[in-house]
């Protein structure tokens, strides 16, 4: 079995306590997270041989951040040190009917600043059989954009599986291009696609008529909004799509679709209420698809298992997806009561 390697920026992560107002008291929770980060400890988590691949200062920080992630069994061992900061995103939780808000503190960071060249992609494929990355990476600048594009056409280069996570980012789009005119190249050497509702239109400009506001999705829609996407991208074999129906912060639908050469494949349909945590939601379904689709032959099964892995998610604070493959088969199997073990 290969390794399955993630790239993107991991970042501070300094949150509210509980549902607090930011400083309605006089701290924040410190803890890290990032897409592709967030997928590597999952997929660690599940037995699979992980990577993480990102650029980070050599301070003390950043050291910590490193300990961490290695704590999780994920190979940091291409992780590069350098430029002089570390991302930080901020986040209040939303209760009821106020949402979640995150503010990110970015710019300049180690990734923002790398670029081509800085990297030994074919040293880092070696092995390699997965290569994931998201659409957030190359959204912090034009060195970071043009970086991503690299790594892709490396990792088709060494034979390895590229999957991406559109991850539309709007308040990170600000060095003079759109996410479509970036994102449109990078999805051609894309072999598994994920997106959430409105991914797809904003990140690739690929229209549909659906409204991701109104907590109750039309799943017939997504039929062909996914058919269309593999329309424009003949060389994706696949793209699953996470449908979530946003009642309240509280109270989540959640479900997904998948659709391949075989046709259109819809999920069972979780009813989230009491969420813990919503950030990282996203991450865990791709990190569940990817294990899914290692796992399982039957893509049916592979979906399956990535939806019930997010959900599972939303009961666990903090960016990383905290649970193991047993876990995640326990409530595919349809054990959703919430018992206690004994």
């Amino acid at each position: 079995m290969g390794k399955f390697v993630t790239f993107g920026e991991i970042m501070l992560r300094l949150k509210s306590p509980g549902h607090e107002r930011f400083f309605q008291s006089p701290s924040l929770e410190a803890t890290f997270g990032g897409g592709e980060s967030n997928v590597a400890v999952a997929l660690a988590n599940y037995g699979l041989e992980a990577g993480f691949v990102t650029a980070l200062p050599n301070n003390d920080i950043a050291e910590a951040c490193i300990r961490e992630v290695r704590g999780f069994g994920v190979d940091v061992s291409a992780i590069r040190r350098s430029g002089d900061r570390m991302g930080i995103y901020f986040l209040e939780g939303g209760a009821n009917q106020r949402p979640s808000k995150v503010i990110y503190d970015r710019s300049r960071s180690s990734i923002a600043e790398s670029g081509p060249g800085d990297f030994d992609w074919p040293q880092i494929f070696a092995g390699a059989e997965w290569f994931h990355i998201t659409g957030i990476t190359p959204a912090l600048s034009q060195s970071a954009a043009d970086l991503s594009l690299e790594a892709c056409q490396a990792a088709k280069a060494a034979g390895v599986t590229v999957s991406c996570d559109f991850n539309f980012r709007g308040k990170l789009w600000k060095y003079g291009k759109t996410a479509p005119e970036v994102m449109r190249e990078l999805v051609r050497y894309v072999d598994v696609g994920i997106a959430n509702e409105e991914d797809c239109q904003k990140s690739l400009g690929i229209s549909a008529d659906v409204d991701v506001h109104t907590g109750e999705l039309d799943s017939t829609k997504y039929e062909a909004l996914s058919q269309k996407v593999l329309d424009t991208y003949p060389d994706m074999s696949i793209i699953a799509i996470t449908l979530r129906e946003s009642r309240s912060a509280d109270t989540n639908g959640w479900s997904a679709c998948l659709r391949d050469g075989d046709g259109f494949k819809l999920s069972r349909h979780y009813e989230i209420t009491d969420i813990i945590d919503r950030v990282g939601g996203g991450d865990s379904f791709a990190s569940g698809l990817i294990a899914g689709l290692k796992f399982h032959s039957d893509r049916q099964q592979a979906l399956e298992f990535a939806v019930a892995a997010s959900c599972l998610k939303h009961s666990i604070s903090g960016d990383f997806n905290r649970v193991s493959k047993s876990e995640v088969e326990n409530l595919m199997g349809g054990d959703a009561s919430g018992r206690v073990q004994r």
